[in-house]
């Protein structure tokens, strides 16, 4: 980056914005970054964590299932501590057609997808939890992948190329001149730089030399600020999770089109979806039992034990759809899955924006490569993009991961956990002479972990939360959140810690409310008595005119019970936390 390299404002903070402004970062522009939430507060956020082989899309979309399969690839290389090589199965059930399998087959091969025929017994063998019934399934490449990771270590190797990285700031409106873009309003919730909870709002006129709109669903409502029509159509997917894996492959159903078809292993999880259903507004829709009850009722055809099985959440997110006016489609489940790339100076007349719209996670970085080819042909420059060979800050040696295992006795499940998650930052996330005890005990999450997220990003618990996983548990945060304060103080004070964990129990309970059935509820309940018996957090603490000890949450280096191979306490206290919970029922 020079003094007179041209500043972009990229507008997103999912995995498209990340992704554009590491690779502009890197190619020498002067980046500035914005999101109104958090990194992945919108769709990267809230979905179903699968890094597509292409497969879904080899029948229907073509041109989009060939750039799934060579993004695959890429992200196995570059973004290796975020994916997990599940593999994937399409299964065919009996009241599937024979023809839409023979097309499927064709579709994969014809798109360079690797594709092995596997028999039902095959499956079974893969998957024991399978259906005794399906007939056959295709193998492929489809992988798991973790958003938040990935799209918080594309924005750590932005920022190491130089990119300013603002989250918790709004676009508030476009600065328009003499008929061109020059600017935007920004307003920051708790000033610029790291978010602090209690800090006053600040507001910041910034005038750039181009904006790239990548605000996913928001896209229309950006462009509106200049009077720029962006006919996004948005269009809602609800996810159900589980507390355990009953599966370790991706599990397609093999059939056309249709809701809850796809089961994703996801950590210690497994994530049911999903459904594709028009809104009007990315911010406000219903959010139904019904489409709950329909993932389980459905997915239970292929995994039967998912009948059972414990529910701990469901989120909705909400799909960028777009496709050109003269397209005219109706149903959101035929729409391309293409992204598209919009200069509002050769379609508007307006220069001074870009806006990138459609497409999806696993093509992010194919996204931003073609965005920020678009910029440097725009403003002269002769760059090269490198994002598909310098790997992302956690992948870029396996070694070190190697190393770190020895290092500090990584052979347990705890520490075997958080190198997972770290990658080759391991050693210097978990290098410290401080006491290091289990923080999360779902997620066997170490309060060096906890800190490190902490200086990344202040006093947002659920911005910790997205880096390390702490609260997404069994117990959603219930044993845990009063915890991960704890770390904050007294570097925080007691009104901005309180703000904070306030935040985060909020934002934990809300995706609890279409799982309070069987042993979730139970986990519900303990928590809830747990939190106004011990807590006294059903009253607001500042009514009693004292101050809360927030050390007394420290759960020092013996906090954590011994535990088994498998991860329990060896005395089973925590036992509703942690069990399978596979043999209750919704409504027992």
């Amino acid at each position: 980056m020079t003094a007179t390299s041209p500043h972009v404002l990229v507008i997103g903070g999912g995995s498209t914005g990340v992704g554009i402004a590491r690779d502009a970062a890197m190619r020498g522009f002067d980046v500035t970054l914005v999101e109104k939430g958090n990194l992945t507060h919108g769709t990267t956020g809230r979905m179903h964590g699968l890094l597509h082989s292409g497969g879904r899309y080899a029948v229907s979309d073509q041109a989009s299932a060939r750039e799934c399969i060579e993004e695959n690839m890429i992200l196995r290389d570059i973004a290796t501590h975020c994916v997990e090589d599940t593999g994937g199965l399409f299964v065919k059930r009996p009241e599937d057609t024979e023809a839409y399998y023979q097309e499927k087959l064709a579709g994969l091969r014809e798109c360079s997808i690797p594709a092995t025929e596997l028999t039902a017994e095959e499956a079974r063998r893969r998957e024991p939890f399978l259906a005794r019934d399906i007939d056959k399934a295709i193998e492929v490449p489809d992988a798991a992948i973790d958003p938040f990771r990935l799209c918080v270590a594309n924005a750590i190797s932005a920022q190491n190329h130089g990119a300013r990285i603002e989250t918790f700031s709004e676009v508030t409106d476009l600065l328009v001149e003499d008929g061109e873009i020059v600017g935007a309003e920004l307003t920051h919730e708790s000033g610029e730089g790291k978010r602090v909870h209690g800090t006053e709002a600040s507001v910041e006129e910034i005038r750039v030399d181009h904006i790239v709109n990548a605000a996913g669903a928001w896209t229309g409502e950006i462009a509106a600020m200049a009077d720029i029509d962006v006919a996004v159509r948005p269009s809602k997917g609800v996810m159900t999770i589980m507390n355990v894996r009953q599966v370790d492959t991706v599990i397609n159903r093999c059939q056309p089109k249709g809701d809850a078809d796809i089961v994703v292993p996801h950590e210690t999880t497994a994530i049911l979806g999903t459904t594709d259903e028009e809104v009007s507004d990315p911010a406000d829709y219903p959010e139904e039992a019904w489409e709950v009850d329909l993932m389980i009722d459905e997915l239970s055809k292929l995994v039967p034990i998912l009948e059972d099985a414990r529910t701990i959440r469901s989120f909705w997110g909400v799909r960028p759809l777009y496709e050109p006016p003269e397209t005219g489609t109706d149903d959101p489940t035929d729409i391309t899955r293409e992204f598209f790339l919009l200069d509002h100076d050769e379609r508007d007349g307006v220069p001074g924006m870009t806006t990138i719209v459609g497409g999806k996670l696993t093509t992010y970085r194919l996204m931003a490569e073609q965005l920020v080819d678009h910029l440097a042909e725009k403003f002269g420059m002769e760059t090269t993009c490198r994002t598909a060979e310098e790997p992302l800050p956690g992948s870029e040696d396996a070694g070190v991961i190697d190393e770190a295992m020895d290092d500090f006795g990584l052979r347990s499940p705890v520490a075997k956990r958080s190198a997972e998650r770290l990658g080759s930052r391991t050693q210097d996330v978990l290098d410290t002479d401080e006491p290091n005890p289990v923080v999360c005990g779902c997620e066997a999450v170490t309060r060096a972990e906890v800190k490190d997220a902490i200086e990344q990003s202040g006093t947002d618990l659920n911005a910790v939360r997205i880096r390390t996983r702490a609260g997404m548990g069994n117990c959603q945060g219930g044993f845990c959140s009063h915890r991960l304060a704890n770390e904050l103080h007294p570097e925080f004070d007691e009104g901005r810690t309180r703000a904070a964990l306030d935040e985060l129990y909020e934002e934990r309970w809300k995706g609890q409310r279409h799982a309070l059935w069987g042993r979730q509820l139970s986990q519900a309940m303990i928590t809830y008595a747990m939190h106004a018996l011990t807590m006294n957090r059903d009253r607001d603490p500042a009514s009693d005119g004292g101050s809360l000890d927030f050390g007394a949450f420290d759960s020092g280096p013996a906090s954590s019970p011994d535990t088994t191979d498998d991860g329990r306490p060896a005395d089973g206290t925590a036992d509703v936390a942690t069990d399978g919970g596979r043999g209750d029922g919704r409504g027992d």
